[in-house]
């Protein structure tokens, strides 16, 4: 295993999406760095597995979705009881939906919307009071369909859009109080959301190469390396930034 230092001894730390893909790799890379962990996942065998890959860390886990309110409320008070506060808050739970505009439902654009933008509202608006006594901070996952034009992605690239525009409200409206918040937008990541790809009757193939890896797919581990920085105080000069993650695909 690889020594990347502590820098999050005894810092308490959220991350929803951690039953697999990006959310997973970044529970496993600050558990490695000495998080205290709140683990938070729709899928509980998933969320089993991360616990079990993360050894010895302290952590807890938590099964539910981040687009209910309810559950959401329960996860900042799990998070107060169990770690005593939140000092860093990393949304990374997504669902993604390949469809042509016409055959895109309005079900589907609100369960799309619904866990991305809404759920990564809900997490912000529920966590601020302990992140503001704590003067922690926000990681909040885009993508590069928030940053350039995907096909057959409207409610996934709308609410990944959503979030970037979101973040960047927070970052100003909290940045002089303490709290930073940043976003990181992966691309060409090799992620079981990845599993949701098809293309869409009548598609137009060659749409594709836009949004195909420039030089090679990569695993999350390497969303979750910059992840990390962004969250530790390597990152304290961030603010309301956008790092893009994607091994050149839109540069």
């Amino acid at each position: 295993m690889t020594d990347h230092g502590r820098r999050f001894q005894d810092r308490r730390v959220v991350v929803t999406g951690a039953g697999s893909g990006i959310g997973r790799a970044t529970a496993l890379r600050l558990a490695e760095e000495g998080a205290r962990l709140l683990l938070v996942d729709r899928d509980e065998a998933g969320l089993a597995e991360t616990a079990q890959l993360a050894g010895g860390a302290e952590l807890h886990q938590l099964v539910g979705s981040v687009a209910e309110p309810l559950f959401v409320n329960q996860v900042v008070d799990t998070a107060a009881q169990e770690l005593g506060g939140i000092d860093v808050l990393c949304n990374i739970a997504g669902i993604l939906r390949f469809n042509n505009l016409a055959d895109t439902t309005l079900e589907e654009w609100n369960q799309v919307l619904g866990v991305n933008l809404t759920g990564t509202f809900l997490m912000c608006q529920a966590a601020m009071p302990q992140l503001l006594e704590s003067r922690g901070n926000i990681v909040n996952t885009a993508s590069t369909a928030a940053l350039a034009g995907h096909p057959w992605t409207a409610a996934y690239s709308a609410s990944k859009g959503g979030v970037v525009a979101f973040s960047k409200g927070l970052a100003i409206e909290f940045g002089r109080q303490g709290v930073r918040t940043n976003v990181v937008a992966p691309g060409s990541i090799e992620t079981p959301i990845q599993n949701e790809f098809f293309f869409p009757e009548g598609a137009d193939h060659s749409l594709l190469k836009r949004i195909m890896a420039f030089d090679q797919s990569r695993g999350p581990e390497y969303v979750a390396s910059v992840i990390a920085f962004v969250a530790s105080e390597d990152g304290a000069h961030m603010c309301g930034s956008v790092l893009r993650c994607d091994g050149g695909t839109l540069s």
